[in-house]
């Protein structure tokens, strides 16, 4: 058995010696071949026949003033972005799109509103968070498509076709989501924000938004999200009010019967979802919450 072990070793230490020296001359060899191209030899012949071309001093000159191919042009002929600045713009826009759909749409009041139907019946986790955010944001595109095809029929496609400038693009998509917003806040607030930004209001009518040009969409953003809130919490108080009258009779039940030792909840739970199911609350909560924009 010892034998056998130490013809193992000697064998395994005679194939590392013999694998680590092929290796070593492997890479030596390769180097020394690389020092010798094709195209040294070519080279020494020619200067051996005087025919070898001189140096590109043009080349060299130009290699200086490299830019790795990187540049980016503010204005072109035309007057308008160049390729390279359109495309950051672009991904900067992608990159805010999220704030801008939960901020300037109605997904704020939506999902508010979903999250409060969920905690009334008292199912915390039915329906799932992904549930709740894939319904609020198609329930915004429905309420926001007419919104949207004004920006597209107005701003995005005579920008494409070259028929208006960046700027002009810019103002045509405003004047849709400025219309929107002052559709859909409360006048109180924006003359909150407007008297924290210091605006002369003088000569405005808080009741024809036609007046309200002047107000900038930095006032008027703040002010829209507040009376999107405040909606959402009034119409989820509204929505409590009957699944709390539930808790209540089955609290008093619960103590006529001595059983305070088990949470109401556990009880009223399937008596909520049986009201609710019974009532089609999805349709009669859906239904008048998208109402409410129109």
């Amino acid at each position: 058995m010892k034998r056998i072990k130490k013809i193992y070793c000697r064998t395994s230490f005679a194939f590392g010696t013999v694998t680590l020296l092929m290796a070593l001359f492997l890479i030596f060899g390769q180097s020394a071949f690389a020092t010798t191209p094709a195209e040294q030899f070519g080279d020494e012949a020619r200067e051996e026949a005087g025919t070898i071309d001189p140096p590109n001093t043009e080349r060299a000159d130009a290699t200086g003033d490299n830019t790795n191919g990187v540049s980016i042009m503010v204005n072109n002929d035309e007057g308008s972005l160049s390729g390279n600045v359109r495309i950051l713009l672009t991904l900067t826009v992608i990159s805010l799109a999220p704030a801008i759909l939960i901020m300037l749409t109605s997904f704020t009041r939506i999902i508010v509103v979903l999250h409060f139907v969920r905690t009334a019946v008292g199912t915390q986790t039915a329906p799932p968070n992904q549930v709740l955010v894939g319904l609020a944001l198609f329930l915004t595109l429905f309420i926001m498509n007419p919104v949207f095809s004004e920006i597209n029929e107005n701003a995005l496609g005579p920008l494409d076709a070259g028929e208006i400038t960046q700027e002009e693009a810019l103002k045509e998509a405003e004047q849709p989501i400025r219309r929107f917003m002052f559709k859909e806040m409360q006048r109180k607030d924006l003359a909150l924000f407007c008297d924290i930004a210091e605006i002369d209001m003088t000569g405005m009518d808080l009741r024809e938004p036609e007046t309200l040009d002047p107000i900038p969409m930095y006032v008027i953003i703040p002010s829209f999200i507040v009376s999107e809130l405040r909606t959402a919490f009034i119409i989820g108080f509204l929505i409590y009010i009957p699944f709390i009258v539930i808790d209540m009779v089955v609290a008093s039940v619960l103590m006529s019967m001595g059983m305070m030792m088990l949470p109401p909840t556990t009880i009223s739970m399937p008596f909520k979802i049986l009201l609710f199911v019974l009532a089609d609350g999805w349709d009669l909560v859906i239904g008048n919450l998208v109402k409410t924009f129109y």
